[in-house]
């Protein structure tokens, strides 16, 4: 088979969508050396390439190439490092992502069709009818919580998710709660969806020096000092003003710090995350070191004494998996996919009450017993997930999809 993967998301910072999709084809990369497989970008920026070959493992891997379609007009020849790690070029209009999926990609298919398209969200449109379509679905949150997106963002998802949805041969949905929101929200059915698990990257269990972990603290402005961590984006549904309220309760009880990673520049940013921390003075105990490299990660996890999710809906939730892997207790929003990722490893609390949280994170701070329990029950559950079952899933997945339609 001709296996075509958006792989747009990888280099730019998009923290979950991005995660998942670069460690399923890194393991892809691992277990078929058969099938080919051609990895659509549509960026030109050599640096963000370069790393994407070598953090994916394709350097060698003659069955893998990387086709960049950029957001802008592309030199005449290639460059000694397109031609060395097998990167192709195309062209689009202008920088828009929409017009990507609309005119660029469909236009390099029609001439250069693929068996299988794999993508998030939203499907291209025009492609020749042979070519069989996966879409992937992370969540579906803009339906349970439509005020908090943003009205534009709202408009495209409510206008062109259903249309992908009904146009896929397959829909990949990241949890078993994800795959009854989408047969809830859309009608769709159950055995059009099947459900590959997230997992965590094998940079959680490398070895790292202590003269590593302690560059790595500088470099986000931290100190070994006790905190408790959030990691993920910071979007109005992640509740994080709730988690500030409740570590508010405490501020006098605790010498913990509350250490808030993400990007605050991002896009749809929480305003009331800056409210809440004015409000109750908390400027001094609440830290932002911003975006947190995959490779560093594992030390930012290792290092927390407590990590809490609070969201109010997610569709699977990986940094509770890493927290785990990481050996740090963990706190999580009483939510279904919580529930079913977590299992018995987790301390739920209710997040629309900061004073049930609050309540919570002072007894996992005081009771030492409580937080080792949680973090053996936590190294014994995150060994369910693995990447590289996932890609033996979603590889069946795309032989399937061809038996079936032939």
């Amino acid at each position: 088979m001709k296996i075509g993967i958006d792989i747009r998301n990888i280099g730019k910072k998009r923290t979950g969508d991005e995660v998942v999709f670069f460690n399923l084809v890194k393991n892809l990369a691992q277990i078929d050396s058969i099938n080919e497989y051609l990895l659509f970008t549509d960026t030109n920026d050599f640096t963000v390439l370069q790393y994407t070959v070598k953090n994916l493992g394709i350097e060698n891997k003659k069955n893998f190439q990387i086709i960049s379609l950029p957001l802008s007009f592309p030199r005449r020849r290639e460059s000694s490092l397109q031609t060395r790690f097998r990167i192709k070029s195309g062209m689009t209009f202008f920088n828009n992502k929409f017009t990507w999926n609309f005119w660029t990609l469909p236009r390099y298919l029609k001439k250069n069709p693929v068996d299988v398209y794999h993508t998030q969200y939203i499907l291209p449109f025009c492609v020749p009818k042979k070519i069989k379509l996966i879409t992937h679905i992370h969540d579906v949150s803009f339906n349970a919580y439509p005020e908090k997106i943003k009205f534009l963002d709202l408009f495209f998802l409510k206008t062109l998710i259903p249309r992908s949805l009904k146009k896929a041969d397959k829909i990949i949905a990241v949890s078993e709660f994800t795959k009854n929101e989408i047969v809830k929200y859309y009608q769709i059915p159950e055995e059009k969806i099947e459900v590959v698990y997230n997992a965590v990257g094998d940079n959680f269990t490398q070895e790292i020096s202590e003269e590593k972990i302690q560059q790595i603290l500088k470099s986000y402005n931290l100190t070994p000092k006790a905190y408790i961590l959030y990691l993920g984006t910071m979007q109005p549904r992640k509740n994080l003003p709730v988690l500030i309220e409740a570590f508010a309760s405490l501020k006098d009880k605790t010498s913990y710090k509350l250490v808030l990673c993400g990007n605050r520049t991002a896009h749809n940013f929480d305003k009331k995350i800056d409210t809440v921390i004015e409000k109750y003075n908390l400027q001094d105990s609440v830290i932002f070191p911003g975006f947190i490299d995959e490779i560093d990660k594992p030390v930012i996890f290792k290092l927390a004494k407590i990590f809490c999710f609070p969201s109010l809906y997610e569709g699977f939730s990986i940094p509770i998996l890493e927290a785990m892997v990481a050996g740090t207790p963990v706190m999580a929003s009483d939510i279904p996919p919580h529930r079913e990722v977590a299992g018995e490893a987790a301390l739920f609390f209710n997040p629309e009450n900061s004073q049930d949280l609050a309540e919570k994170l002072e007894k996992i701070i005081s009771d030492s017993d409580l937080r080792n329990d949680l973090i053996q029950k936590g190294l014994e559950q995150a060994q369910k997930f693995s990447w590289k079952k996932s890609a033996e899933k979603l590889l069946k997945i795309y032989q399937n999809i061809q038996i079936d339609n032939k």
